[in-house]
Parts: C-alpha cells; structure tokens; sequence
C-alpha cells in the first residue's frame, strides 16, 4: 500500500467517527505531557489501535490517542502520544499522524516534547526558533503528495513568527520564563553521546531530542502554521554526572506540568483570537 492509499484509508476511518467535527489547531503531547488531553471539553477519543493501519506509539509516557474536542472555543484535535521513528516505523508512517490531521482540517500545528537540555536547565522551557534534522532522513523523501505541497518546499522560515510572538506573550501573562532556541532531532532510542552533544552544540543547537523536526517539516510542507515548545526535562548527555534514565525525562515531565497546561491554553486560544 502506497503511503497515500494508507492516508487516505486512516482519514476516512476517522472522518466517519467525528460527525462534521472540524479542528483547527493540531497538538502532538510529547513524553510526560499528555495530560493536558485530560482537561479539555472532550468531544470524541480515537484509539490509534481503532484505525485500520495507522501506526502505535509504544513508548511509555504516550496514551496511543487522538482526542478532539476544545480549548475555550478553539476546536483541537490532539495527539496524546506520539509516533517516533525509532519506533521501528518508516518516516512516511511516523509523519502520516500529522498528514492526518491537516486532511481533517488543522491549520496550525503546536508541537511539544521534552527534550535534553544544551543551553538550558532541567525544568526551563524553550521556545523553538529552528531546527537542525540533518540526522535523520527526511520525510519528503518519496513521491511528493502533491495535495499538500510542491516537490521542493521552502525550510526558511518553518516556525511562524507570528505564532511565536503569540507564545512569548502568553509565556509573559501566564509566569512562565519562556528560553528560546534551535532544537536538533537526532534518531534514538539511545540517548546520545557527550561527543555528540559537543557537536550539536557547535552547530548550534540549544536542546536535543528524538522527534519533532520531522513533523515540522512535512506541516511546512503541507501550509500548515507550525510552532513548538520543549520542555527541557535533563542535562543533554555529558553535561550533568548522572547517567541518563526516560524514569528522569518523566519525573521532570510531570513536574512541569501544571506551568505547560496553563501556556498551552493560553496560548491557543490567542492564536485563534488573533
């Protein structure tokens, strides 16, 4: 099967179960962070296991859900758990979630993660400007899908300016001190090296993490408006004493919690206003 015969096939099997339902903002929860999908007006809730051939999160951390529903009166659709391409998964299936969600309607993506800290602390959460992704294969590799883009998209601007100054301001009205910086996808599930981190942060990165760019990537290329956060939930490797454990990524996760909720909401419901 075709990777846009198995979009196609998820986008019907999902369409029927939302009844006119139409998102506009799209939300993938990263490790620790899904319980946001919680506290929404839920409408429906779509187990990954309950579409014919869409990929399974497997990771600990990530519910394996879509749940659709509203933010103040901003209809979203969310993606509690992410697929990762280390997951074993090609990169067609690990970005096809968010070739789904734009065919059923969202406009804007609003990634999250945790991430490994380079520039930043443990707990700190960072804004992301750019992204390095030159470690992991594209996700335009292939046939181009025509229905979403041309065959060779623009990367200059990939997070949307607007959409970040919205961020910054909800940041500044919600408390929290918002970092900025580039985030750099490297593949998993091993964390890196010391050596590695050195090097990224040579080129310039200020958090690492197992996911993200991909999608960012292939929502750019789709004319959806992309935006993102990492929570920074470690010391990337080399730069604390202590060996790193996904234990720690989680703790540090649920203890950002109660702030990120409170950016997050605010936050999209700015950008619809605007």
């Amino acid at each position: 099967m075709t990777p846009q015969q198995k979009l196609s096939d998820c986008y019907e099997s999902v369409k029927g179960k939302l009844n006119g339902f139409v998102p506009k903002v799209a939300l993938i929860l990263g490790s620790g962070l899904g319980a946001l999908a919680d506290e929404i007006d839920v409408v429906t809730t779509i187990d990954y296991s309950d579409i014919d051939g869409f990929p399974q999160s497997t990771v600990q951390g990530h519910k394996g859900r879509f749940v659709f529903g509203k933010i103040g009166e901003v209809p979203v659709v969310i993606m509690q758990g992410r697929v990762h391409f280390y997951e074993g998964y090609s990169m067609n299936d690990t970005v096809l979630p968010v070739r789904l969600m734009r065919k059923l309607g969202a406009e804007i993506l609003f990634l999250t993660n945790a991430a490994g800290g380079i520039s930043f602390g443990a707990g700190e959460f960072m804004l992301i400007t750019d992204h390095i992704s030159t470690f992991v294969p594209s996700p335009l590799i292939g046939a181009n899908m025509e229905e979403f883009g041309v065959r060779f998209p623009d990367m200059s601007a990939i997070y949307d300016k607007k959409l970040n100054s919205i961020i910054s301001s909800a940041a500044e009205k919600v408390g929290v001190n918002l970092k900025k910086g580039i985030y750099v996808q490297a593949t998993g599930p091993n964390f890196e090296s010391p050596a590695e981190v050195q090097m990224f942060k040579r080129l310039g990165g200020d958090a690492v993490g197992m996911s993200t760019a991909c999608e960012a990537m292939v929502a750019n290329h789709a004319g959806m408006k992309v935006c993102g956060i990492s929570c920074i939930s470690n010391l990337a490797c080399g730069l604390s004493d202590n060996p790193l454990t996904h234990d720690e990524v989680m703790e540090a996760a649920d203890a950002s919690a109660p702030m990120f909720k409170k950016l997050i909401k605010s936050a999209i419901e700015a950008m619809v206003n605007e």
